[in-house]
């Protein structure tokens, strides 16, 4: 197996996080689920050696820009997504969350798989805990992790947020179209290994 230790800073030359949103209410087959990409965000990862912990005492901190969210794909609906429906998404996104709205992960555990090799056909798994602040707000947060050998390292994380006093769902119709409490974020990022 590559050695992993060492630190590791990471951004989106290093991969992408998408953002999954769903609908709901009575008039959700008018409205769209959407996949949106948070364009800039920056990560840390760092794994000490075998003998300080390895892998289950590794950390992971990023930061994710809310305000370079950008509209990626439009599913379902009553219509195809224009350009102009991309742009009025991306400024009511900006009206809720705000220009400068940032996005936070500090992990407090790192959970390896029973076995952190990658089977021959299958994957290394595991799990990162720790919290998500958002607008002043911190929640506990679980990242599932899952590592095809060898390659991009996908993870996906859900539910990525849940209605709080910190935010406000989005609502059209006069409220009979509304975007789901729970939505869905992956990230998909390449860490080259030594050795």
């Amino acid at each position: 197996m590559a050695d992993i230790t060492g630190t590791y800073e990471l951004g989106p030359s290093a991969g992408r996080v998408l953002v999954r949103t769903g609908r709901e209410g009575l008039a959700a087959r008018a409205g769209h689920d959407l996949t949106l990409e948070i364009t800039r965000w920056s990560a840390r990862v760092t794994v000490p050696a075998a003998e300080d912990g390895g892998l289950a005492a590794a950390t992971l901190t990023a930061e994710l820009d809310l305000g370079s969210l950008a509209v990626r794909e439009g599913t379902g609906g009553a219509k195809p997504l224009t350009d102009r429906d991309r742009r009025d998404i991306q400024g009511q996104v900006r009206k809720i969350l705000g220009d400068a709205a940032i996005a936070s992960f500090t992990s407090s555990r790192v959970i390896p798989s029973s076995s952190a090799a990658p089977s021959p056909g299958g994957a290394a798994n595991g799990a990162v805990e720790g919290t998500l602040t958002l607008r002043g707000t911190s929640r506990p947060l679980r990242l599932q992790v899952v590592s095809p050998a060898p390659g991009p390292v996908p993870g996906k994380r859900r539910p990525a947020a849940r209605r709080t006093s910190a935010s406000r769902r989005t609502r059209g119709f006069f409220g009979a179209l509304k975007l789901k409490n729970e939505v869905t974020v992956e990230f998909e990022v390449k860490i080259e290994a030594k050795g």
